[in-house]
């Protein structure tokens, strides 16, 4: 829904949806992962949004000596051949579902080709409901008072150019959803005026 209610998945055990679209805020990267990746290789198609808000447990600053340890890991003779190491908060989503599934294979390559992920929410996710893991929340699963990392903010320091851009598309998109929300309430109101005169 555009009004942003969120709810649990995965619904059921071996319940399919046509696509489920995962909002990242306030998630754990790992523990949302691995639930993804399970999801994947039994078929499902997943849509994550929001990639920039999710979370990752330690200080920033250890994250970021961990991403700058990273960064070091080339092929000496020719970069160019790898790893790569991705700057944008989607595709760290991704490479870490990456590592969670057997990707050199044909059944891991159709799994990941079933996933996809996004910062901010992009048309036409921005009008269809969005799911939440509770097995991967961040105030569900840290205990409270430890210390939490944003990728977005991680992703920024590291190179990633468009935290700016994504921001204001995200403030038009919120107030496009508050208008359509408040309309969608005025009309209900009257709805319910008028089935009660009838």
């Amino acid at each position: 829904l555009s009004s942003g209610i969120n709810a649990e998945w995965p619904l059921r055990p071996g319940g399919f949806e046509k696509v489920v679209v995962v909002d990242g805020r306030g998630h754990l990267i790992g523990r949302l992962a691995s639930v993804i990746a399970k999801q994947l290789l039994t078929g499902q198609r997943v849509v994550v949004v929001r990639c920039e808000l999710l979370n990752v447990s330690g200080s920033f600053y250890r994250n970021k000596l961990k991403y700058f340890k990273f960064l070091r890991k080339r092929m000496n003779s020719n970069p160019s051949h790898g790893p790569y190491h991705f700057r944008a908060p989607s595709k760290i989503l991704w490479r870490t579902i990456r590592g969670m599934i057997p990707h050199k294979t044909k059944r891991g390559m159709e799994a990941l080709n079933r996933l996809k992920v996004f910062e901010g929410i992009p048309p036409p996710y921005d009008k269809t409901k969005r799911m939440v893991v509770p097995s991967a929340l961040r105030v569900l699963r840290l205990k409270p008072g430890r210390k939490y990392a944003s990728i977005g903010r991680l992703s920024h320091e590291v190179g990633w150019k468009y935290r700016d851009v994504v921001e204001k598309l995200e403030e038009k998109r919120k107030e496009k959803s508050a208008a359509y929300f408040a309309a969608k309430k005025k009309l209900d109101a009257l709805r319910a005026k008028a089935e009660a005169t009838v």
